[in-house]
Parts: structure tokens; sequence; C-alpha cells
């Protein structure tokens, strides 16, 4: 699978956010962005990106934040 993946996990409560990156990952998207509100998310989401060895970027808005996974 190539491109950006967008995964929008808001409303969603943890860890179901995290469990649909975890996913993504596995599947070999190189890129994903995960839009998410729940305030667990940017804990889980990046220990997700840790264990893949990927890298995280926090883009906050005035409405909800968009995390972006980059695989190495």
């Amino acid at each position: 699978m190539s491109g950006v993946v967008r995964i929008d996990a808001r409303g969603m409560r943890c860890p179901w956010p995290a469990v649909r990156l975890a996913r993504a990952l596995r599947d070999g998207t190189p890129k994903i962005e995960v839009l998410a509100d729940d305030p667990q998310a940017p804990a889980e989401i990046a220990a997700v990106a840790e264990s893949a060895g990927a890298t995280i970027e926090i883009i906050l808005d005035e409405f909800y934040r968009t995390f972006v996974v980059t695989c190495r």
C-alpha cells in the first residue's frame, strides 16, 4: 500500500485510535494521519508508533489533534 492513509478516530475512546493505527502500520502504510480527540490518544498513539519504529508529529488545531506517523 502506498500514499497517506487518514484515520478519523474523533469521538472514539482509547484504545481504538491506537488499534486502528497499529492495523495500518501492520498493513505497511508508510504515512498515516490519525485525527483523534481522546485525552489518552497522545500517549497511546506515541507508544504504538515507537514500538513500530515510526516517527510521530503532532499537529494541533483548535478542535482536535492530528498525529502524523511516518515509518522509517
